[in-house]
């Protein structure tokens, strides 16, 4: 390769690497579909959370299985139409004070919820990233998930095609009206249930680290990471460190996400708090517990948000206010390396 072209290869590659701000403000629009918290309790991306919030998105649809509490932080905020989900709640106290006012009294604004258990919700996701329109499941027969049958009819016909938040119709559009549907196998006549595809327009995932072109090595707890991220249009990735690409060449089997799919990479230490980050941070139980006091009131509600986020301009301000004694009680300092693997042939 000639160096003029090696040299286009990089500053193509270092345009991922930007602020949290322009990555939300280019991919994140008003109305788009977001995959967040995709990894259950652990790497929850609450900094890019934070920055939709600081950027007044409005009309957004949510996608995860738990979310943990920025679900709700993004809901008390306004952020939000419509939440793809198995459960919204804050693990640490119970209840999701927000998404409750939201529901019951269209306190901020009216949330539509699209119930998914864990399992269907990543089934559908994965039937995204696969590029089918639906997977088939037993295990939601029989629940309430399942869409009532028409009169007359055993059970549900095929999933129908809908209109997306913009009012185009389309059979892709994540938090579908219709998310399973049952139907009878080509092979032995079982009856189903299928689970629609999900397609993300953005998948936010936070890393333990990752190159400049988004090669983003996580472990720990994954949930369905891997499969929001091909089932999304776009990936942004949040990380504790960028790094060399021959650390990420080094250990291919953590390179959960490959730099293909990302567009975009952001430098972001501490940009999952609350929730921990497997070999960085330790979860801030006291952070849940004191969200969970301060917003069961709706102007208490408002005044956290005003303390941690709006009065707030970046994150770097966020780590600031958390201080210094904080951070570094939260901070791993010790280090459990994982047994040796060789991978010479």
């Amino acid at each position: 390769m000639s160096d003029a072209a090696e040299a286009a290869i990089r500053e193509r590659v270092g345009r991922k690497v930007m602020t949290l701000r322009d990555a939300v403000a280019r991919f994140v629009p008003d109305g788009a579909s977001v995959a967040m918290g995709c990894a259950l309790e652990s790497c929850i991306p609450f900094a890019a959370g934070y920055e939709m919030i600081r950027q007044r998105r409005r009309d957004l649809t949510l996608i995860g299985p738990i979310s943990d509490m920025l679900f709700d932080v993004l809901i008390g905020a306004g952020c939000v139409r419509r939440v793809v989900a198995a459960w919204v709640g804050n693990v640490a106290a119970g209840l999701a004070h927000n998404l409750r006012r939201a529901l019951e009294d269209g306190v901020p604004a009216p949330v539509e919820m699209v119930d998914h258990s864990n399992l269907t919700l990543a089934l559908g996701l994965q039937a995204a990233a696969m590029g089918v329109p639906f997977l088939p499941t037993r295990t939601a027969l029989g629940t309430d998930l399942m869409p009532a049958p028409p009169s007359g009819s055993a059970h549900g016909g095929p999933h129908e095609s809908h209109r997306d938040l913009h009012g185009n119709r389309r059979d892709d559009q994540a938090g579908a009206d219709r998310p399973l549907a049952s139907i009878t196998c080509p092979f032995t006549g079982e009856r189903l249930a299928a689970v629609a595809a999900i397609h993300p327009d953005v998948a936010v995932v936070h890393a333990q680290r990752a190159d400049r072109e988004g090669n983003a090595h996580l472990w720990g707890n994954l949930g369905v990471v891997a499969e929001a991220a091909r089932a999304a249009r776009a990936v942004i990735i949040t990380c504790e460190e960028i790094v060399e690409p021959d650390v990420i060449r080094n250990d291919p089997n953590r390179t959960v996400i490959p730099g293909f799919l990302v567009s975009a990479v952001v430098h972001l230490p501490g940009g999952a708090h609350p929730s921990p980050v497997q070999g960085y941070w330790r979860r801030d139980d006291a952070f849940f517990f004191d969200y969970h006091r301060q917003t069961r009131p709706q102007d208490g509600n408002d005044a956290w948000l005003r303390d941690w986020v709006l009065s707030l301009p970046d994150h770097a301000a966020y780590m600031a206010w958390l201080g210094t004694d904080r951070v570094a009680r939260l901070r791993i300092t010790g280090a459990r390396p994982a047994a040796l693997v060789s991978y010479g042939w």
